[in-house]
Protein backbone atom coordinates (compact mmCIF):
# COMPACT_ATOMS: atom_id res chain seq x y z
CA UNK A 1 0.00 0.00 0.00
CA UNK A 2 1.24 3.42 -0.74
CA UNK A 3 2.33 5.35 2.18
CA UNK A 4 0.64 8.69 2.26
CA UNK A 5 3.30 11.84 2.91
CA UNK A 6 3.03 15.34 4.14
CA UNK A 7 1.97 18.04 1.58
CA UNK A 8 5.26 20.08 0.05
CA UNK A 9 6.03 22.65 2.44
CA UNK A 10 4.49 21.74 5.63
CA UNK A 11 6.77 19.73 8.47
CA UNK A 12 6.17 17.34 10.54
CA UNK A 13 7.89 18.89 14.15
CA UNK A 14 8.88 16.38 17.02
CA UNK A 15 12.19 15.69 18.78
CA UNK A 16 14.69 13.68 16.90
CA UNK A 17 12.92 14.47 13.03
CA UNK A 18 15.50 15.02 10.76
CA UNK A 19 14.48 18.00 9.73
CA UNK A 20 16.90 21.14 8.39
CA UNK A 21 15.31 23.40 11.32
CA UNK A 22 15.80 21.25 14.43
CA UNK A 23 12.64 20.97 15.69
CA UNK A 24 13.83 21.18 19.49
CA UNK A 25 15.03 25.00 19.13
CA UNK A 26 12.01 25.79 17.55
CA UNK A 27 10.54 24.69 20.89
CA UNK A 28 13.04 26.36 22.73
CA UNK A 29 12.08 29.67 20.15
CA UNK A 30 8.71 29.59 21.20
CA UNK A 31 8.94 29.00 25.24
CA UNK A 32 11.77 31.92 24.94
CA UNK A 33 9.16 33.95 23.17
CA UNK A 34 6.25 33.14 25.20
CA UNK A 35 8.51 34.18 28.41
CA UNK A 36 9.64 37.35 26.99
CA UNK A 37 6.02 38.49 26.14
CA UNK A 38 4.79 37.24 29.60
CA UNK A 39 7.36 39.33 31.23
CA UNK A 40 5.92 42.64 29.41
CA UNK A 41 2.72 42.11 30.68
CA UNK A 42 1.43 41.00 27.12
CA UNK A 43 -2.12 38.82 27.24
CA UNK A 44 -2.31 36.00 24.97
CA UNK A 45 -4.85 35.41 22.21
CA UNK A 46 -5.82 32.83 20.30
CA UNK A 47 -7.93 33.56 16.93
CA UNK A 48 -8.99 30.71 14.51
CA UNK A 49 -7.32 29.37 12.13
CA UNK A 50 -10.12 29.64 9.00
CA UNK A 51 -11.77 33.08 8.40
CA UNK A 52 -13.71 34.65 5.76
CA UNK A 53 -11.81 35.29 2.34
CA UNK A 54 -13.15 38.87 2.54
CA UNK A 55 -11.46 39.30 6.24
CA UNK A 56 -8.16 39.22 4.35
CA UNK A 57 -8.63 41.09 1.26
CA UNK A 58 -10.12 44.06 2.94
CA UNK A 59 -6.62 43.94 5.25
CA UNK A 60 -4.11 42.89 3.13
CA UNK A 61 -5.36 44.79 -0.38
CA UNK A 62 -6.36 43.35 -3.27
CA UNK A 63 -3.19 43.55 -5.40
CA UNK A 64 -0.84 42.14 -2.02
CA UNK A 65 0.80 38.59 -3.24
CA UNK A 66 -0.85 37.32 -0.23
CA UNK A 67 -4.26 37.79 -1.66
CA UNK A 68 -3.68 37.29 -5.33
CA UNK A 69 -0.78 34.44 -4.95
CA UNK A 70 -0.38 32.85 -1.75
CA UNK A 71 -3.55 32.38 0.14
CA UNK A 72 -5.09 29.25 0.62
CA UNK A 73 -8.98 29.90 -0.19
CA UNK A 74 -11.65 27.16 -0.73
CA UNK A 75 -15.70 27.10 -0.91
CA UNK A 76 -17.15 25.80 2.32
CA UNK A 77 -20.75 23.34 2.16
CA UNK A 78 -22.28 26.74 2.57
CA UNK A 79 -20.99 27.47 -0.57
CA UNK A 80 -18.75 30.42 1.53
CA UNK A 81 -16.01 31.44 0.79
CA UNK A 82 -13.00 30.71 3.42
CA UNK A 83 -9.37 31.39 3.55
CA UNK A 84 -6.40 29.49 6.13
CA UNK A 85 -5.09 32.79 7.28
CA UNK A 86 -1.98 33.94 5.74
CA UNK A 87 -0.75 36.18 8.88
CA UNK A 88 -2.51 36.96 12.21
CA UNK A 89 -3.23 40.92 12.45
CA UNK A 90 -6.36 40.86 10.91
CA UNK A 91 -7.79 37.77 13.01
CA UNK A 92 -7.12 40.09 16.53
CA UNK A 93 -8.82 43.17 14.84
CA UNK A 94 -11.74 41.13 13.86
CA UNK A 95 -11.96 39.72 17.13
CA UNK A 96 -11.90 42.66 19.10
CA UNK A 97 -14.53 44.55 17.03
CA UNK A 98 -16.86 41.21 17.32
CA UNK A 99 -16.14 41.10 21.07
CA UNK A 100 -17.15 45.35 21.26
CA UNK A 101 -13.67 45.40 22.50
CA UNK A 102 -12.49 48.25 19.94
CA UNK A 103 -12.73 51.16 22.29
CA UNK A 104 -10.55 50.33 24.95
CA UNK A 105 -6.88 49.33 25.36
CA UNK A 106 -4.99 45.93 25.00
CA UNK A 107 -1.83 44.31 24.28
CA UNK A 108 -1.87 40.76 22.90
CA UNK A 109 0.43 38.06 22.04
CA UNK A 110 -0.33 35.21 19.86
CA UNK A 111 1.63 32.26 18.57
CA UNK A 112 0.33 29.40 15.75
CA UNK A 113 0.29 28.08 12.37
CA UNK A 114 -0.24 30.55 9.53
CA UNK A 115 -0.18 29.06 5.73
CA UNK A 116 1.14 30.61 2.50
CA UNK A 117 1.72 29.22 -1.13
CA UNK A 118 5.07 30.17 -1.81
CA UNK A 119 7.43 27.70 -3.32
CA UNK A 120 9.49 26.09 -0.35
CA UNK A 121 13.07 27.79 0.66
CA UNK A 122 15.41 28.31 3.13
CA UNK A 123 13.54 29.76 6.04
CA UNK A 124 9.91 29.73 4.19
CA UNK A 125 6.90 27.08 4.45
CA UNK A 126 3.50 26.60 3.29
CA UNK A 127 2.76 26.16 6.82
CA UNK A 128 5.04 28.05 8.89
CA UNK A 129 4.84 29.62 12.28
CA UNK A 130 4.55 32.97 13.53
CA UNK A 131 4.32 34.68 16.74
CA UNK A 132 2.65 38.36 16.85
CA UNK A 133 2.68 41.46 19.26
CA UNK A 134 -0.47 43.58 19.04
CA UNK A 135 -0.92 46.88 21.12
CA UNK A 136 -4.34 48.20 20.77
CA UNK A 137 -5.64 51.67 21.65
CA UNK A 138 -2.10 54.01 21.94
CA UNK A 139 -1.50 56.78 20.08
CA UNK A 140 1.90 57.56 18.20
CA UNK A 141 4.64 57.60 20.90
CA UNK A 142 5.05 55.50 23.87
CA UNK A 143 3.81 52.56 22.46
CA UNK A 144 6.80 52.70 19.25
CA UNK A 145 9.05 52.88 22.57
CA UNK A 146 7.95 49.44 24.36
CA UNK A 147 8.23 47.64 20.93
CA UNK A 148 11.74 48.82 20.46
CA UNK A 149 12.48 47.33 23.37
CA UNK A 150 10.88 44.47 23.08
CA UNK A 151 12.79 43.15 19.66
CA UNK A 152 15.90 44.33 21.59
CA UNK A 153 15.20 41.64 24.07
CA UNK A 154 14.38 39.12 21.62
CA UNK A 155 17.42 39.73 19.71
CA UNK A 156 19.86 39.40 22.90
CA UNK A 157 18.14 37.06 25.20
CA UNK A 158 17.62 34.59 21.79
CA UNK A 159 21.41 35.86 21.07
CA UNK A 160 20.55 36.45 17.30
CA UNK A 161 23.42 35.92 15.02
CA UNK A 162 24.13 39.48 12.83
CA UNK A 163 20.67 41.49 13.50
CA UNK A 164 19.86 45.01 12.36
CA UNK A 165 17.02 46.60 13.22
CA UNK A 166 15.37 49.14 10.08
CA UNK A 167 13.12 51.75 10.66
CA UNK A 168 10.99 54.26 8.80
CA UNK A 169 8.12 56.49 8.76
CA UNK A 170 5.32 56.35 5.94
CA UNK A 171 4.03 59.73 7.44
CA UNK A 172 0.54 60.78 8.39
CA UNK A 173 -2.39 60.42 5.04
CA UNK A 174 -1.69 63.89 3.65
CA UNK A 175 2.29 63.48 3.42
CA UNK A 176 1.79 59.84 2.36
CA UNK A 177 -0.24 61.24 -0.73
CA UNK A 178 2.09 63.83 -1.47
CA UNK A 179 4.68 61.84 -1.60
CA UNK A 180 3.10 58.78 -3.67
CA UNK A 181 1.46 61.90 -6.45
CA UNK A 182 5.53 62.91 -6.58
CA UNK A 183 6.35 59.27 -6.98
CA UNK A 184 3.72 58.21 -9.53
CA UNK A 185 4.59 61.56 -11.78
CA UNK A 186 8.25 60.65 -11.38
CA UNK A 187 7.82 57.22 -12.36
CA UNK A 188 4.97 57.35 -15.12
CA UNK A 189 7.73 58.27 -17.92
CA UNK A 190 9.74 55.04 -17.11
CA UNK A 191 6.55 53.12 -17.46
CA UNK A 192 7.56 50.93 -20.16
CA UNK A 193 10.55 49.38 -18.23
CA UNK A 194 8.57 48.26 -15.18
CA UNK A 195 6.87 44.88 -14.78
CA UNK A 196 3.16 44.43 -15.20
CA UNK A 197 3.23 43.93 -11.49
CA UNK A 198 4.89 47.11 -10.77
CA UNK A 199 2.76 49.25 -12.91
CA UNK A 200 -0.22 48.03 -11.01
CA UNK A 201 0.94 49.03 -7.74
CA UNK A 202 1.93 52.31 -9.53
CA UNK A 203 -1.61 53.07 -9.84
CA UNK A 204 -3.11 50.87 -6.59
CA UNK A 205 -0.34 51.76 -4.17
CA UNK A 206 2.98 53.70 -5.01
CA UNK A 207 4.75 53.43 -1.88
CA UNK A 208 5.05 49.28 -2.69
CA UNK A 209 7.31 50.02 -6.03
CA UNK A 210 9.85 51.12 -3.51
CA UNK A 211 10.03 47.10 -2.38
CA UNK A 212 10.60 46.22 -5.40
CA UNK A 213 13.34 43.07 -5.80
CA UNK A 214 14.17 44.48 -9.72
CA UNK A 215 17.64 46.14 -10.24
CA UNK A 216 16.59 48.21 -12.83
CA UNK A 217 13.29 49.43 -10.88
CA UNK A 218 15.80 49.82 -8.27
CA UNK A 219 18.28 51.95 -10.74
CA UNK A 220 15.39 54.41 -11.74
CA UNK A 221 14.22 54.95 -7.92
CA UNK A 222 17.53 55.64 -6.56
CA UNK A 223 17.16 59.36 -9.00
CA UNK A 224 13.50 59.65 -7.65
CA UNK A 225 11.68 61.67 -4.51
CA UNK A 226 13.14 60.51 -1.65
CA UNK A 227 10.03 59.84 1.31
CA UNK A 228 12.16 62.05 3.95
CA UNK A 229 11.85 65.24 1.84
CA UNK A 230 8.08 64.55 2.58
CA UNK A 231 8.22 63.72 6.50
CA UNK A 232 6.79 66.24 8.83
CA UNK A 233 9.57 66.85 11.54
CA UNK A 234 7.86 65.75 14.16
CA UNK A 235 7.91 62.13 12.41
CA UNK A 236 11.67 62.35 11.54
CA UNK A 237 12.65 63.17 15.46
CA UNK A 238 10.76 60.18 16.45
CA UNK A 239 12.73 57.77 14.61
CA UNK A 240 15.64 59.52 15.20
CA UNK A 241 14.95 59.44 19.04
CA UNK A 242 14.01 55.76 18.57
CA UNK A 243 17.69 54.66 17.17
CA UNK A 244 19.31 57.06 19.58
CA UNK A 245 17.33 55.64 22.78
CA UNK A 246 18.35 51.80 21.78
CA UNK A 247 21.12 52.02 19.97
CA UNK A 248 23.06 51.03 22.74
CA UNK A 249 21.47 47.86 23.11
CA UNK A 250 21.09 46.86 19.21
CA UNK A 251 21.94 47.51 15.82
CA UNK A 252 19.51 50.06 14.02
CA UNK A 253 19.64 51.66 10.81
CA UNK A 254 17.12 54.39 9.43
CA UNK A 255 16.06 53.87 6.04
CA UNK A 256 13.95 55.95 4.15
CA UNK A 257 13.07 53.09 1.56
CA UNK A 258 11.67 50.59 3.87
CA UNK A 259 7.82 49.69 3.31
CA UNK A 260 6.18 46.86 4.39
CA UNK A 261 3.87 44.60 1.85
CA UNK A 262 0.25 44.65 3.71
CA UNK A 263 -1.92 47.91 2.82
CA UNK A 264 -2.99 48.52 6.37
CA UNK A 265 0.56 50.06 7.76
CA UNK A 266 0.72 53.60 7.83
CA UNK A 267 2.85 55.91 10.05
CA UNK A 268 5.88 54.22 11.90
CA UNK A 269 7.41 50.93 10.13
CA UNK A 270 10.09 48.48 10.82
CA UNK A 271 11.63 45.49 10.29
CA UNK A 272 15.08 43.15 11.54
CA UNK A 273 17.10 41.27 9.36
CA UNK A 274 20.22 38.88 9.80
CA UNK A 275 22.73 38.29 7.25
CA UNK A 276 22.87 34.69 8.32
CA UNK A 277 19.62 34.05 6.70
CA UNK A 278 20.88 34.85 3.00
CA UNK A 279 18.49 36.57 0.04
CA UNK A 280 15.01 35.89 2.19
CA UNK A 281 16.98 38.09 5.45
CA UNK A 282 13.82 39.51 7.50
CA UNK A 283 12.95 37.67 10.66
CA UNK A 284 10.71 40.22 12.36
CA UNK A 285 8.54 42.99 11.16
CA UNK A 286 5.60 45.51 11.65
CA UNK A 287 4.28 48.89 12.25
CA UNK A 288 1.65 51.31 12.62
CA UNK A 289 -2.18 50.83 11.53
CA UNK A 290 -4.21 53.43 13.08
CA UNK A 291 -6.78 52.63 9.99
CA UNK A 292 -7.31 49.25 10.12
CA UNK A 293 -9.89 48.45 12.77
CA UNK A 294 -12.49 51.35 10.78
CA UNK A 295 -11.20 49.49 7.04
CA UNK A 296 -12.52 46.42 9.07
CA UNK A 297 -15.97 48.08 11.02
CA UNK A 298 -14.63 48.74 14.06
CA UNK A 299 -14.37 52.49 15.55
CA UNK A 300 -11.16 54.32 14.72
CA UNK A 301 -8.11 52.70 16.89
CA UNK A 302 -4.65 53.62 16.95
CA UNK A 303 -2.55 50.45 16.88
CA UNK A 304 0.68 49.08 16.28
CA UNK A 305 2.32 45.47 15.96
CA UNK A 306 4.59 42.79 15.09
CA UNK A 307 5.04 39.40 13.27
CA UNK A 308 8.09 37.40 13.93
CA UNK A 309 8.82 34.47 11.63
CA UNK A 310 9.72 31.10 14.46
CA UNK A 311 11.35 29.32 11.65
CA UNK A 312 13.59 31.84 10.41
CA UNK A 313 14.27 33.07 13.89
CA UNK A 314 15.20 29.04 15.34
CA UNK A 315 18.20 29.43 12.52
CA UNK A 316 19.74 32.53 14.13
CA UNK A 317 19.27 31.85 17.41
CA UNK A 318 22.01 30.90 20.09
CA UNK A 319 19.79 29.73 22.59
CA UNK A 320 21.45 27.69 25.76
CA UNK A 321 21.22 23.96 25.32
CA UNK A 322 20.51 23.01 29.11
CA UNK A 323 20.00 19.82 29.34
CA UNK A 324 15.84 18.62 30.78
CA UNK A 325 16.46 16.94 34.35
CA UNK A 326 15.67 13.70 33.83
CA UNK A 327 15.04 10.40 36.31
CA UNK A 328 14.66 7.32 34.90
CA UNK A 329 11.70 5.47 37.34
CA UNK A 330 12.13 1.42 36.40
CA UNK A 331 10.04 -1.35 37.42
CA UNK A 332 11.78 -4.98 37.60
CA UNK A 333 8.67 -6.80 37.89
CA UNK A 334 4.92 -6.46 35.78
CA UNK A 335 3.26 -7.34 38.78
CA UNK A 336 4.20 -3.88 40.82
CA UNK A 337 3.11 -1.64 37.87
CA UNK A 338 -0.19 0.09 40.12
CA UNK A 339 1.85 0.68 42.99
CA UNK A 340 4.66 2.11 40.94
CA UNK A 341 2.34 4.62 38.72
CA UNK A 342 1.64 5.32 42.37
CA UNK A 343 5.03 6.17 43.67
CA UNK A 344 5.59 8.16 40.54
CA UNK A 345 2.81 10.17 41.19
CA UNK A 346 3.75 11.09 43.95
CA UNK A 347 7.28 11.89 43.28
CA UNK A 348 5.65 13.86 40.23
CA UNK A 349 4.11 16.17 42.61
CA UNK A 350 7.29 16.87 44.50
CA UNK A 351 9.37 18.58 42.49
CA UNK A 352 8.09 20.13 39.01
CA UNK A 353 11.68 20.98 38.25
CA UNK A 354 12.24 16.91 37.23
CA UNK A 355 11.38 15.22 34.25
CA UNK A 356 9.93 11.31 35.72
CA UNK A 357 10.29 8.84 33.00
CA UNK A 358 8.52 5.87 33.21
CA UNK A 359 9.37 3.43 31.62
CA UNK A 360 6.63 1.45 29.80
CA UNK A 361 7.72 -1.53 28.39
CA UNK A 362 8.23 -5.08 29.53
CA UNK A 363 12.25 -5.47 28.68
CA UNK A 364 14.85 -6.83 30.74
CA UNK A 365 16.63 -4.09 33.83
CA UNK A 366 19.75 -4.11 30.91
CA UNK A 367 17.63 -2.69 28.12
CA UNK A 368 15.57 -0.13 30.11
CA UNK A 369 19.35 1.12 31.94
CA UNK A 370 20.10 1.42 28.63
CA UNK A 371 17.14 3.24 27.50
CA UNK A 372 18.05 5.61 30.76
CA UNK A 373 21.67 6.64 29.80
CA UNK A 374 20.05 7.36 25.95
CA UNK A 375 17.78 9.73 27.21
CA UNK A 376 19.64 11.62 29.50
CA UNK A 377 18.71 10.29 32.75
CA UNK A 378 21.17 11.58 35.90
CA UNK A 379 19.26 8.51 38.18
CA UNK A 380 17.09 5.30 37.86
CA UNK A 381 14.59 4.80 40.40
CA UNK A 382 14.62 0.80 40.24
CA UNK A 383 11.76 -0.91 42.63
CA UNK A 384 11.45 -4.75 42.39
CA UNK A 385 9.59 -7.87 44.63
CA UNK A 386 12.27 -7.65 47.30
CA UNK A 387 11.86 -3.62 46.96
CA UNK A 388 8.04 -3.12 47.38
CA UNK A 389 8.13 -5.74 50.38
CA UNK A 390 10.38 -3.83 52.19
CA UNK A 391 9.07 -0.09 51.28
CA UNK A 392 12.78 0.54 49.82
CA UNK A 393 13.61 1.82 46.48
CA UNK A 394 17.40 1.41 44.71
CA UNK A 395 18.18 4.77 43.54
CA UNK A 396 21.38 4.51 40.86
CA UNK A 397 23.87 6.80 39.71
CA UNK A 398 24.08 7.58 35.88
CA UNK A 399 26.99 9.91 35.68
CA UNK A 400 29.31 9.04 33.77
CA UNK A 401 31.94 9.18 36.24
CA UNK A 402 29.39 8.11 38.99
CA UNK A 403 28.43 4.22 39.19
CA UNK A 404 27.60 4.15 42.76
CA UNK A 405 23.83 2.82 44.28
CA UNK A 406 22.25 3.22 47.12
CA UNK A 407 19.16 1.67 48.60
CA UNK A 408 16.67 3.49 50.54
CA UNK A 409 13.67 3.70 52.40
CA UNK A 410 10.68 5.32 50.31
CA UNK A 411 10.68 8.01 52.75
CA UNK A 412 14.48 9.08 52.14
CA UNK A 413 13.81 8.66 48.72
CA UNK A 414 11.32 11.46 48.52
CA UNK A 415 13.89 13.34 50.28
CA UNK A 416 16.24 13.04 47.64
CA UNK A 417 13.87 13.59 45.15
CA UNK A 418 12.59 16.51 46.28
CA UNK A 419 16.20 17.98 46.44
CA UNK A 420 17.40 17.43 43.04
Amino acid sequence: MKKIQSLSGMMDLFKGSDISNSAENIFKVEKALKDIFISYNFSEIRTPALEETDLFKRSAGDISDIVNKEIYTFLDRNNKSISLRPEGTAGVVRSIIEKKQDSTTNKFWYIGPMWRYERPQKGRFRQFSQAGIEILGYEEGNSEYELMSLICNIINKLSIKKPTIKINHLGNPKTKKEYCDALVSYLRPYSNELSETELERLNKNPLKILDSKNENTQKILANGPSLQEFLPNENIKLINSLKDTFSEFCSIEIDYALVRGLDYYSGFVFEAVSDELGAQDAFLGGGRYDVLTEKLGGKELPAIGMAIGIERLSNISSLDNTEDNIVSFITITSNLEPKAFKIAHHLRSLNENINLDMNLSNSSLKSKLRRANKIGASHALIIGDEEIKNETILVKYLDDELTEQELVSYDDMYKFYKSL
